[in-house]
């Protein structure tokens, strides 16, 4: 879309809910609407912005607000309930006022495109007279789940006494099994209010003027054929930077924020030097905790493998790994804190990526066309799982028989390694590969000028343009 120099008068605000894995995929999105010419400010609450060790470095201005807890140590997650009403008591407050003073400044403000855990800005945008769009950070399947829970239409959590192996059919979606579900349906999940938190997205959810999807129309074309008959649905990723895609923008390449410091040059220079598809890189993301015994489980299936191996342990859980563990698989395995993984999913010598299969893991390694060994903590990763390996076919997903870290679930070493040998050797491998190169063509199209998501994109600017 050509840039136009009345656009620039357009303005929208841009506002993730203060986690990692929700700022970066919107922030990608307001560096699409900066390069078609739109005025984008991305709203941070005032701690995360102060967390992230690294800024935002495009030409996006930045501004804050308060959720009521700018002065904490650590998560809020086991306070969900409490966070998420002070969060809504304090933050209306904060983001009206901030729109109020960037008027009185002379700014112009159009649209608030927000993060659809935060269901209370689109009250706030349309009591100032702003167009209000939801952005769904995670998969269209997962959301058409969770509104179906809403809607009534089923029955959540699942009972105790409910047979496991009763399928479920909804409509857009493939068969599922009970534990194809997010973990949150389960009878004995331990939080019941992330339940009920989740399903909140929907309550105001007519009203929205639009609703964005970081996905594809190519990658889940039936679930949101449905969607769109009763929601303004519009697909507009995979929302990563333009350099690993389409390359629209020219030199963007930078995620966003991290609240850890990656080890660049050690990643890299360790991944020169093995061979192309030589290489399993595991991650499993910034949030899953593992315990000692599933440690251990890893570290034998890698032993037992023989593959190359990176594998990012977060500082909070290193002190899990046996002691010597770092130096006894020196030879063979490279365990790093963090990593860029954008950079390393690029990688020639990556032959496979061992993941939560959280939905911003899962659409890089499409992005990038690499096959994947799933293996599902909780929330929407079953449910990313069961597409990875069933309904995409470019992967393989770990069989858990339930979800690690409820109930204790350990895999054995055993299925690990049966699951990095499929996806590293033989035929199915190379099944897995191709079909994975082919949804990476389908990803770049999506994001190419004139492609469905940047179609998407100018559409949805177009509405406020005319406004």
């Amino acid at each position: 879309m050509e840039v136009k120099t009345e656009q620039k008068k357009a303005h929208c605000l841009v506002v993730p809910y203060p986690l990692q894995g929700h700022i970066n995929p919107m922030l990608q999105f307001a560096k699409r609407l900066e390069h078609k010419g739109i005025k984008v400010t991305f709203v941070m609450t005032n701690y995360m912005l102060g967390k992230s060790k690294q800024q935002i470095s495009t030409s996006i201005s930045v501004d804050t607000f308060s959720d009521g807890y700018d002065e904490r140590d650590g998560d809020l997650a086991d306070q969900l309930e409490n966070y998420v009403s002070r969060f809504r008591d304090v933050g209306s407050k904060t983001l009206t006022a901030l729109v109020e003073k960037l008027r009185l400044e002379g700014v112009r403000v159009d649209c608030i495109v927000y993060d659809a855990f935060i269901p209370w800005i689109l009250d706030v945008a349309k009591q100032l007279g702003l167009i209000g769009a939801a952005f769904f950070t995670q998969s269209c399947a997962v959301d058409t789940v969770y509104y179906h829970v809403y809607e009534g239409l089923l029955k959540a959590p699942f009972s105790e006494t409910d047979p496991p192996s009763s399928e479920i059919v909804l409509p857009g979606l493939p068969p599922l099994m009970p534990f194809d579900m997010p973990s949150f349906l389960a009878p004995n999940w331990p939080h019941p209010y992330f339940l009920n938190w989740l399903t909140s997205q929907y309550g105001n959810l007519k009203q929205a003027d639009w609703v964005l999807c970081n996905s594809f129309y190519m990658l889940e074309k039936e679930t949101i054929d449905w969607l769109s008959e009763f929601w303004s649905v519009k697909t507009i990723g995979p929302t990563i930077p333009s350099m690993y895609l389409d390359k629209q923008l020219q030199g963007d390449v930078d995620y966003g924020v991290s609240i850890f410091k990656p080890e660049i040059d050690a990643c890299l220079n360790w991944l020169n030097q093995k061979p192309i598809g030589s290489v399993v890189y595991v991650s499993f993301g910034s949030m899953a905790i593992m315990t000692n015994q599933q440690m251990e489980e890893m570290i034998a299936a890698f032993r037992a493998s023989k593959f190359y191996i990176m594998w990012v342990v977060r500082a909070t859980e290193e002190a899990k790994l046996p002691e010597n563990a770092k130096q006894d698989m020196s030879e063979f395995v490279l365990i790093v804190p963090w990593c860029r993984q954008l950079d390393v999913l690029a990688h020639k010598s990556i032959g496979c990526f061992m993941t939560h299969g959280g939905w911003n893991s899962t659409l890089e390694a499409i992005s990038l066309g690499v096959p994947m060994v799933v293996m599902p903590f909780w929330s929407d990763q079953p449910t990313n799982a069961k597409y990875v390996s069933d309904v995409w076919k470019i992967g393989v997903r770990v069989e858990i028989n339930g979800y690690i870290g409820l109930g204790g679930k350990i895999v054995g070493r055993e299925e690990i390694e049966r699951c990095l040998k499929e996806a590293m050797e033989g035929e199915k491998a190379e099944d897995l590969r191709r079909n994975a190169v082919k949804l990476k063509e389908l990803a770049i199209e999506a994001m190419e000028e004139g492609g469905s998501s940047d179609n998407n994109i100018d559409d949805f600017i177009a509405s406020f343009l005319s406004s």
